[in-house]
């Protein structure tokens, strides 16, 4: 392997999470009378959580988003935590081929809660033990900030420089590449809109890679 150890992003990188929510989040804004296209939400929302992701919304829409909105959102969120998404494709073939003794971690916007029970889903349980963080509940600063994987790297104990990130979208690509980590844009994912392998690269990702064959063959 030409690096220490892996950093993965997880929706849209592991797990088909992103095309599905930002169709959710169109319909459910559009609802309520603030109009958006899935492209619109891929696009101004992919990659961010918390006050972030509602500050993002509340400020582009021009009014704070009214409790209808949450309930649906929790509601949404519930259903896909019971019922699991797929993968993103390539995915878990990945992650089970990589030596067991080599360090690997989950550097995610979403909750611990979201993560554990999707890698659940997708049997990836015990790929990475306690190795799961999460930007709400790990650090200080979540994506674009790159506080999450310097402290992904810290806790499987290997220097940044040597470590390889695979992100998928323009915030985490952004505090990856601030990381000085090795960063490998995956578009791989339905999410994926035109033009975003220009802004990945315009970011500064050292790689771009369209499957997770592609992204075996740069790290050997």
């Amino acid at each position: 392997m030409r690096f220490d150890g892996i950093i993965f992003d997880f929706d849209g990188v592991l797990l088909e999470s992103e095309a599905a929510g930002n169709e959710h989040l169109a319909e459910l804004l559009t609802e309520l009378g603030f109009p958006h296209s899935r492209e619109e939400a891929l696009t101004h929302y992919t990659g961010l959580s918390g006050p972030d992701f509602i500050g993002a919304i509340e400020q582009r829409v021009g009014h704070a988003l009214p409790a209808a909105f949450f309930d649906a959102r929790a509601e949404e969120d519930a259903r896909m935590l019971a019922q699991g998404l797929d993968e993103v494709a390539g995915a878990v073939a990945f992650v089970r081929s990589l030596p067991r003794d080599w360090p690997k971690a989950v550097a995610s916007s979403s909750s611990t809660e979201w993560l554990y029970a999707h890698l659940r889903h997708l049997g990836l349980e015990d790929a990475f033990g306690d190795k799961v963080f999460s930007g709400k509940e790990h650090v200080a600063r979540g994506k674009p900030a790159p506080d999450l994987y310097h402290h992904a790297a810290q806790a499987i104990g290997i220097d940044i420089a040597r470590a390889v990130i695979i992100e998928d979208s323009v915030v985490g690509v952004t505090g990856a590449v601030a990381s000085g980590a090795h960063v490998i844009g995956l578009v791989a994912g339905s999410h994926i809109l035109p033009g975003h392998v220009e802004q990945l690269r315009a970011l500064g990702v050292h790689d771009i890679a369209t499957s997770f064959e592609e992204v075996a063959r740069l790290i050997a």
